[in-house]
């Protein structure tokens, strides 16, 4: 073999967020052998992290389409993570099950409202529609002006920064190998199958890789010893689509359900903060606050909680989502480069999508069973300009 190795092991995960992480915990956990995980700089500090950790499969749904199906069943395996989790590192990661309100201040909002309610409640999902009073009686403290909304009693939150250390420590109690602040600078193929990859500190090799690395997934080459293996790139589609947030610490907690409109929402914590969010921009890789951001995140949050107005804003940050040109996610194995997995482009469902996309690409590594979404999700849906 072409490759000097520093480390050799069974599976390399590329990438260490909540998508990374799961799979790499799944496959340990279920006889992968030796699993090590990559990251460019710390596990989870990236999209993960920046995250809202809004579990909203149904409230985000305008129409039942194999994209709904595939975030409401990946919503119901979190009650069984979260238990998993903390049983095993002790970490609760917040799984607030209050549920989501959805709320409309004009007519447009009550007609795309009215429009999900329809479907859904046809369709015999857990959906409520409530009135001004009966929405203020849940929440007093959500502006007088609320025309009326939708209640959806199983879309939840997590603690999402509190789940990127509950996966790391599950990591590290299982034995997985972490090596942080180490890109990868090229996946390595030989004979039209994974080899390894290339990093600043050395080459690691393993039979089977699965690139994880979010918005960045696109960005690594390929490499190898001839000529029609090197300086190729994958052919994902998955670009960065900036989301920029903020909180406030208003020293109790104004709101127990996760609140969202058209423009914005707003979910408390446990600790009384509150996040408010997100945009949506495509910014290349720019993870900078800009003035116009928080103004229009500052006027999404005043429209849903006006006395809001009177609080400062305790943080404020940025996050880049991994968005595929079709707006799916893109995962399974890639075609023709055996033993190379892909799992990217979850855009803005990233934490709720974490679990199952771990049973998906476990099931097809380990057994080699596709799931009902795999053709869906297939990273060959992208015109394949790569071929060694």
């Amino acid at each position: 073999m072409f490759i000097s190795n520093k480390e050799i092991s069974d599976v390399l995960v590329v990438g260490g967020g909540v998508i990374g992480m799961s799979i790499a915990r799944a496959l340990k956990k279920n006889g992968a052998g030796e699993v090590t995980v990559l990251d460019s700089g710390r596990l989870g500090q990236e999209a993960s992290s920046a995250a809202a950790g809004m579990l909203t499969a149904q409230a985000d749904a305008e129409k039942r389409d194999d994209l709904f199906d595939l975030c409401y069943e990946g919503r119901g395996l979190y009650e069984g993570f979260a238990q998993e989790l903390k049983a095993e590192t002790g970490i609760d990661i917040e799984l607030e099950t209050s549920g989501t309100l959805s709320v409309s201040f004009n007519k447009h909002d009550s007609r795309r409202l009215d429009n999900i309610y329809s479907w859904q409640n046809a369709a015999g999902l857990p959906v409520q529609k409530l009135d001004t009073r009966e929405l203020l009686e849940l929440e007093p403290r959500l502006s007088s002006e609320v025309k009326g909304g939708l209640f959806f009693p199983r879309d939840v939150q997590v603690e999402n920064r509190l789940l990127v250390k509950a996966l790391a420590a599950s990591l590290k109690q299982l034995g997985v190998r972490i090596v942080e602040n180490t890109p990868v600078t090229s996946l390595l193929v030989e004979n039209g199958k994974i080899a390894g990859v290339e990093t600043p500190v050395g080459n690691f090799s393993a039979p089977i890789i699965v690139l994880a690395a979010g918005a960045w997934s696109s960005l690594i080459p390929l490499g190898g010893p001839g000529e029609t293996e090197r300086n190729r790139s994958l052919s994902l589609d998955v670009i960065p689509v900036r989301g920029q947030m903020i909180s406030f610490q208003p020293g109790k907690r104004l709101f127990t359900r996760v609140i969202m409109s058209l423009t914005g929402y707003l979910v408390p914590r446990a600790d009384n903060r509150l996040l408010a969010g997100a945009t949506v921009e495509k910014a290349g890789f720019d993870k900078n606050v800009t003035t116009s951001g928080l103004e229009s995140l500052s006027r999404a949050a005043f429209e849903i909680a006006p006395e809001l107005k009177k609080i400062e804003i305790s943080e404020k940050w940025a996050g880049l989502r991994p968005c595929a040109a079709d707006m799916l996610p893109v995962i399974g194995q890639y075609d023709n480069i055996g033993g190379l997995y892909v799992a990217t482009g979850h855009y803005r469902n990233g934490i709720l999508l974490a679990p199952i996309t771990a049973h998906m690409l476990l099931a097809q590594i380990t057994d080699g069973q596709n799931s009902k979404f795999s053709t869906l999700l297939r990273p060959g849906r992208f015109t394949q300009a790569v071929s060694v």
